[in-house]
């Protein structure tokens, strides 16, 4: 499973972020202390800690209980679950869909789980490729079911609003374990599904 990283309480830490924001602000050639300014330093830090909350979830606390013995063996798939997270190496967001599927072995996770699980890793400093992989690794040791796979589909503002400045551009990345790896057929279907529309 993905490592956990958990932080201690964030509030003792929130003036100490305003505080190097507003140093951020002066860098930049702005003034900090200007009538459109003043409580930005201070709400850039609470965003900060929002968009970063992943940090302080633990992964176990939100899958105990929600593990449930299942005599099932079909595909299972929660698909097209927004996601928002940050760009580790511009700290810009990126945004997009999230679809996961499983082959249960003889455990589920409950279906609202899920979304929980990607926002827990969504919520920290990523890489889109680092963010499909914790995800699919961590139903597969969660659960041992027969297959993992997880496709993000994301617009990243460093792409878009800098570097190449392409604003059509979407990035795709999957992580297919067990049948979904190593089964084409499985993996077909997941594609074909995750394409429907409405479905």
């Amino acid at each position: 499973m993905a490592k956990q990283t958990l932080m201690t309480d964030p509030a003792p830490q929130r003036d100490g972020l305003a505080e190097h924001v507003r140093a951020i602000l002066r860098q930049i050639g702005e003034d900090p202390e200007r009538e459109g300014l003043k409580k930005t330093p201070a709400r850039v830090a609470d965003s900060l800690r929002f968009l970063t909350s992943g940090y302080t979830k633990d992964v176990q606390k939100i899958l105990n209980g929600a593990v449930y013995a299942v005599a099932y063996d079909e595909m299972v798939i929660v698909k097209d679950i927004e996601i928002f997270s940050m760009c580790e190496h511009h700290l810009l967001p990126f945004f997009g869909r999230c679809h996961v599927a499983y082959v249960p072995t003889n455990r589920v996770i409950g279906l609202s789980k899920i979304p929980r699980l990607v926002d827990v890793f969504a919520r920290r400093l990523q890489l889109q490729e680092r963010l499909t992989t914790e995800i699919a690794e961590t139903i597969m040791q969660a659960i041992q079911p027969q297959g993992v796979g997880v496709i993000i589909e994301a617009r990243h503002l460093c792409m878009i609003m800098r570097g190449v400045e392409k604003q059509n551009s979407i990035a795709v990345t999957s992580s297919m374990l067990g049948v979904f790896r190593d089964n084409e057929q499985t993996r077909g279907e997941f594609l074909r599904l995750i394409r429907e529309r409405g479905a």
